[in-house]
Parts: structure tokens; sequence; C-alpha cells
């Protein structure tokens, strides 16, 4: 039972990582808002600016680890055959 409900948080399709990209993003963009509000000026662009770019970084490596774990199963289905 507790593999069928861990199941449910594995990416396993492109367009659910998009989806969860895309959560993120808008996550970030909500927070950079708040940090223009908090900090005007440039401290505040520069909070934005990292928030953005972590999501950046997060959905690259979201993105490769998918890649690297479709190769891993490919070269498994090889070396089994």
């Amino acid at each position: 039972m507790l593999r069928k409900i861990a199941r449910l948080f594995v990416i396993k399709t492109r367009l659910e990582a998009f989806a969860i990209i895309y959560a993120l993003a808008l996550g970030a963009t909500e927070r950079g808002h708040v940090y223009l509000q908090r900090f005007p000026g440039w401290p505040g662009q520069l909070l934005f600016l990292a928030s953005t770019a972590a999501v950046f970084m997060a959905g690259a490596k979201i993105l490769d680890a998918m890649k690297y774990e479709r190769e891993a199963k490919a070269a498994a289905r090889v070396e089994q055959a």
C-alpha cells in the first residue's frame, strides 16, 4: 500500500515535469513580487532574480534526471536481453 502512495510522488513523464516546473515558477514569481514590494530598488530586483534563477536551475536538474533515468532503464534492458 505504501508503494502505491509513493508512486504518486514520482515524476514519470515530461509533461508532469513541466507541470511541476510551471508550479515552481508561479511560486517564485509570486515570492519575487513580494520581494519587490518589501525591498524597493535593486535589492528587491536582485532577490527577484535569485528566486526565478533557482527555478531555472531546478527545472534543468529535473529534466536532466529524467533523461539519465530513461537512459539507465534502456541500458538495463539491453543488458538483460
